[in-house]
C-alpha cells in the first residue's frame, strides 16, 4: 500500500517523495487567487477521473507527465487513489493560495463522503518549495487526524471565498477556526488584497509603489521572493508581473519607466525584450506619489475590473477593505 502526500507544487511533490516522507508525492497547485474561480462544472470535474478535461482543469495536470507515468497515477480521480493509499497526508504551506487548495480539497472530501479520519492535516507554518532537502528530511509538522468538524469548517469557508460578494469572507473573522492551521493568516491576507478606502489598491500594489518611490527602481526589486524586499506573498511571479503592468500601462499611471511588457511568456521567451523589461528603471509619477501619500485615489482616474475569489470588483461594484479599522466596505 502507498503512502500518499499531496502539497502544492511540483518541485516539493518530488522532494518530499525523495527524501522518503511518502511512498508518492502528487500537487495540486491551481491558482486561486487571482482571476475568476472555475465554475461548479470545472470545480466538479477538477478532481475525477480524467475523460473530457481540458488541461490545467485536472487535478494531476501539476504534476509532470514521466512523474504520473512512472507512479501509475495516470488519469486517476482523486477519491479513486484515495481508496488505494495506506494514508493520505496534506502537507500546504501558510501562503494564501495553498490554504485555499486546502479548504478546496477538503470541501470536495466533505461532499464526496470520504470519512475524515481516514486523512491526516500537517500544520506547516513554512513554505516548503526552497528548502533543502536534508533539513526537509528531518520535518517533523505537527499531524491532525482530521475529523468531520474540520471538513465543515473547510467547507463552509471555501463556499465563503466564492461567494458573489466577500461579506461571508469577512465573517470568517469572527468564527473559531482554531481546527485549521492557518486560518486568520489567510482571511486577513486576503482582505488586504480588496482596493483600500484610500489608495484604492490592494496591499500588494501598494508595496510596489513603497518600493519603486525611492525612483530608479528595476522591476524585480519589487517582485516577492526569497530574501526580497517585497514582504507580501498572496501572488506569485505572473501575478505580480501583472500587477505591475496594471500600475504601469493603466490610463493615468502611478509608475512610469516600464520600457517593455506586457508581462507575458512570450516577453520572457525574446532576450532583447526581455534584457529591456529587466533594466527598465521604475519611478512614481505625480499620481503615484499623492496616491502613495493617502490623497488621491487609483480609482478616480482608472477603471478596476479583476476578481478577488467569486467577487467581480468593478469601478461600479467596489467593495474596499479599511486597514485600520479591518472593516469591510460595501460600494456606494
Amino acid at each position: 500500500m502507498t503512502r500518499l502526500i499531496l502539497t502544492t507544487g511540483s518541485s516539493a511533490a518530488g522532494a518530499l517523495e525523495q527524501v522518503g516522507l511518502g511512498d508518492l508525492g502528487l500537487a495540486i497547485n491551481r491558482r486561486l487567487v487571482s482571476g475568476p474561480l472555475p465554475s461548479d462544472a470545472e470545480l466538479e470535474a477538477y478532481f475525477a477521473p480524467r475523460t473530457t478535461q481540458p488541461y490545467d482543469l485536472h487535478w494531476l495536470d501539476d504534476t509532470p507527465p514521466w512523474r504520473r507515468e512512472k507512479s501509475g497515477v495516470k488519469d486517476r480521480g482523486l477519491i479513486e487513489l484515495f481508496a488505494e493509499c495506506e494514508s493520505v497526508e496534506l502537507w500546504m504551506g501558510p501562503e494564501p493560495n495553498a490554504q485555499l487548495i486546502l479548504l478546496w480539497l477538503l470541501d470536495h472530501c466533505r461532499s464526496e463522503g470520504i470519512a475524515a479520519s481516514e486523512l491526516v492535516m500537517r500544520h506547516l507554518d513554512i513554505s516548503i518549495g526552497n528548502i533543502d532537502s536534508q533539513r526537509l528530511a528531518k520535518l517533523d509538522p505537527p499531524a491532525v487526524r482530521l475529523t468531520q468538524d474540520h471538513l465543515e469548517l473547510a467547507g463552509r469557508a471555501w463556499q465563503a471565498y466564492r461567494a458573489p460578494a466577500p461579506q461571508s469572507w469577512f465573517e470568517l473573522l469572527e468564527a473559531d477556526l482554531s481546527l485549521l492551521p492557518q486560518p486568520g493568516q489567510c482571511v486577513v491576507g486576503l482582505l488586504e488584497e480588496l482596493p483600500s478606502v484610500t489608495s484604492g489598491l490592494g496591499a500588494t500594489e501598494a508595496r510596489i509603489l513603497e518600493l519603486v518611490a525611492p525612483g530608479e527602481v528595476q522591476p524585480f526589486d519589487v517582485f516577492p521572493g526569497h530574501q526580497k524586499r517585497n514582504e507580501r506573498r498572496v501572488f506569485h511571479y505572473w501575478e505580480v508581473g501583472a500587477l505591475l503592468d496594471g500600475l504601469a500601462r493603466c490610463p493615468v499611471p502611478p509608475v512610469s519607466g516600464l520600457d517593455e511588457g506586457p508581462f507575458s511568456l512570450d516577453m520572457h521567451n525574446d532576450p532583447r525584450r526581455h534584457a529591456r523589461y529587466k533594466h527598465s528603471r521604475l519611478s512614481l509619477t505625480d499620481l503615484g506619489k499623492a496616491v502613495l501619500a493617502g490623497s488621491e485615489d487609483f480609482r478616480r482616474h482608472n477603471p478596476i475590473d479583476r476578481w478577488w475569489g467569486g467577487t467581480h470588483l468593478t469601478s461600479e461594484r467596489l467593495w474596499r477593505w479599511d486597514r485600520d479599522s479591518h472593516a469591510l466596505v460595501a460600494p456606494a
